[in-house]
């Protein structure tokens, strides 16, 4: 800039003024940003009560120099940043009149010792980066929808046009994230939690939740269901699943998810728990308090991963429950503690094959003396010590609806089926229309598998009673087996009462077999009888439950509802005024007017929350609950122990894969 373009800039830089000591800060970092540097807050001075202040400078960000003791410092534990200041004298300094009360430019200097910026890059020097309030609830509304944090920057540099626009960056976004994070949970992980969950049991009376703490204060255990889950369970918690295998937290804490299967064959989440160890004493408090909250229905069956103390305590809350090992878990063990292709091969018969408790007990010496399986301390030997929790015929006709892992338990992303009826053949018979219109979508595609296998049955023997008739059935595929199809009479109305099969598939998975669907066209019935309709296999298996469950996970305050409504409101209008230059202008001058109205805050919190935040209890009753403090650090069980080869030189695939469910038995 030539001398005389100086000398005009410097005068009307002097005759500026200012309200107050911020406009004065943001007409330099204004001018600053237009410059190509960056400004900050340098010395003050005080009135005489040291109340207000009275005199303020600003300053070039590279003024001064780094100390000089920091320069020499030889014991560092980080690397040294960059050096940026470089004792540039530029500044500007304004004091307030005591009489107009208004702050004047004292000093002035425009000289700089360094380059300028470039003008697509100067927005990114730190006096000219600010998330503004408004940006900051959307940030953390996009966070909440699960959006991460790249994604969201994305996003934002999109709407604004460019990332010279957007007024902060990567960096500062990150650490908005993070501070408002620390916000969150600034009582302490536990006490969050606590003050967050009695909270919503004081909104819903159903929500249920239960912990305990050591001697010293420390969470111990915790476990948290709410209404729906509930519900859920009492409907469908027949089978539960769960396993304790989620350590993904900075305390290194099994995360217990309980989990169903619904009656559109996905999966529900009954309750979560946290054990701060895996004890008996702990299962036993975690499956004890899990019976409190669902009004003690204990399950028909349960299905975990190989944990012992988790089996114990099993048999001691629910005894009275089948219990079954993970097939998942135990094909994970056979790679890890079986090296031999045969003894695999071997092994995996007690894992499938359903023969008879007599037949499983002599091929299990044979298989002990085959192998030379004599050491009490190795995985096989204990396997047979446990085979009544896992080999297949233990557990044959046993209500586990087709379920044999606890992969539900781990992989959580069920999805919703719709309740429509599904498209039959004009041929079908009437027991298959009248199953479509019973069962949901997704279980009657396996019962309609069934009642097409069935015409590949054919009928051997019938045999005739007072009130109990037996059909001997064979199937073409199958060749000499039998199956037993037993039908108990009621007398008096000449209808079928009940009926089962020897294939025990109705009991193990509450849907007909083929051979029950073959007698049944048998017999020519035209209704399917009740006893094969597993009600938490129907499409009114919740009718007696509320239907609509609205989430309360998240709160807004009554201006951040304000807000919403108004941004809605203002796309909309912003998209049509767009469309004409008149309008345009007109909209445009109006919400300028609107802004102009609010000062800026200089991008400071002030107490306000942004975004969704979570419910907090503001008084807790408890006494105990108010001095929960963070779990204890659980130290890992050891590294993972590494794959040993195979002794077999056939090739194998990476991947574990389970035998496909057999559906037309």
């Amino acid at each position: 800039m030539s001398g005389f373009g100086s000398l005009l800039e410097y005068n009307e830089i002097v005759r500026q003024m200012f309200g107050n000591e911020e406009e004065g800060f943001q007409f330099y970092n204004n001018y600053a940003k237009e410059k190509g540097f960056s400004v900050r807050r340098s010395y003050c001075e005080w009135d005489s009560g040291h109340n207000e202040i009275t005199l303020r400078k600003f300053v070039c960000s590279r003024e001064g120099f780094r100390e000089e003791m920091e320069l020499k410092r030889e014991s560092k534990k980080r690397k040294p940043r960059n050096i940026t200041r470089v004792g540039c004298r530029a500044k500007l300094v304004i004091a307030r009149d005591q009489s107009t009360e208004q702050w004047y430019v004292k000093d002035f200097i425009g000289g700089h010792n360094h380059p300028m910026a470039e003008p697509d890059v100067a927005c990114l020097l730190r006096s000219h980066r600010r998330i503004s309030d408004d940006q900051k609830a959307e940030i953390l509304e996009m966070q909440i929808s699960g959006i991460r944090k790249h994604q969201i920057m994305d996003i934002v540099q999109k709407q604004y046009g460019g990332y010279d626009k957007v007024g902060y960056t990567m960096r500062d976004l990150y650490n908005f994230c993070h501070r408002n994070k620390l916000e969150t949970v600034a009582a302490g992980d536990a006490q969050t939690v606590i003050s967050y969950l009695t909270e919503c049991k004081r909104r819903d009376p159903d929500f249920f939740f239960q912990y305990k703490t050591d001697r010293e204060g420390h969470l111990k255990g915790l476990i948290w269901c709410d209404c729906q889950c509930r519900l859920d369970y009492r409907a469908f918690g027949d089978v539960v699943v769960f396993d304790s295998t989620y350590k993904t937290n900075r305390y290194n804490l099994p995360l217990v998810p309980f989990v169903g299967v619904n009656h559109h064959g996905s999966t529900v989440l009954f309750a979560c728990g946290i054990v701060a160890q895996e004890t008996i004493e702990s299962y036993v408090w975690l499956l004890s308090t899990l019976s409190d909250a669902m009004a003690q229905k204990h399950p028909v069956s349960v299905i975990t991963d190989g944990d012992l103390a988790m089996q114990r305590a099993i048999r001691v809350v629910w005894p009275n429950s089948s219990h079954r090992l993970c097939i998942w878990h135990i094909e994970q063990n056979i790679v890890r503690n079986l090296h031999d292709d045969g003894v695999k091969n071997d092994f995996r018969y007690f894992l499938y094959d359903c023969c008879s408790i007599e037949e499983l007990e002599m091929k299990w010496l044979e298989f002990l003396d085959k192998h030379n399986v004599t050491d009490q301390e190795s995985w096989l030997y204990q396997m047979y010590e446990r085979r009544e929790i896992w080999c297949a015929a233990y557990h044959a006709g046993k209500c586990y609806l087709g379920l044999r892992s606890n992969q539900r338990s781990e992989s959580l992303n069920s999805r919703l089926q719709r309740n429509s009826e599904p498209m039959l053949q004009l041929d079908a018979s009437t027991i298959e229309k009248e199953a479509a219109k019973m069962f949901t979508p997704g279980v009657f595609a396996k019962v309609q598998f069934s009642i097409k296998a069935g015409m590949k049955c054919f009928m051997r023997e019938h045999l005739d009673g007072y009130d109990l008739q037996t059909y001997i059935v064979g199937r073409v595929d199958k060749g000499d087996k039998e199956y037993f199809v037993k039908c108990e009479i009621c007398v008096d109305e000449g209808t079928l009462k009940r009926i089962s099969c020897s294939c025990l598939k109705l009991q193990s998975l509450g849907t007909p077999c083929s051979h029950i669907f073959f007698v049944l066209g048998y017999r020519d019935e035209r209704k399917l009888p009740e006893c094969c309709v597993l009600k938490r296999w129907t499409m009114g298996a919740k009718s007696a439950f509320p239907p609509i469950r609205k989430s309360t996970m998240y709160d807004y305050s009554d201006s951040l509802q304000r807000y919403r409504e108004l941004r809605n409101i203002s796309h909309t209008a912003s998209f049509v005024a767009s469309r004409s230059p008149e309008a345009y202008e007109r909209l445009k001058r109006v919400l300028h007017e609107e802004a102009a109205m609010v000062l800026p805050n200089g991008g400071e919190n002030g107490g306000n929350k942004f975004g969704p935040v979570l419910p907090q209890a503001q008084h807790i009753d408890s006494t105990e609950s108010t001095n929960v403090l963070d779990p204890m650090h659980v130290p890992g069980r050891g590294a993972p122990k590494k794959k040993v080869k195979s002794v077999s030189n056939k090739k194998k695939s990476t991947e574990i894969k389970l035998p496909e469910d057999v559906l037309d038995i």
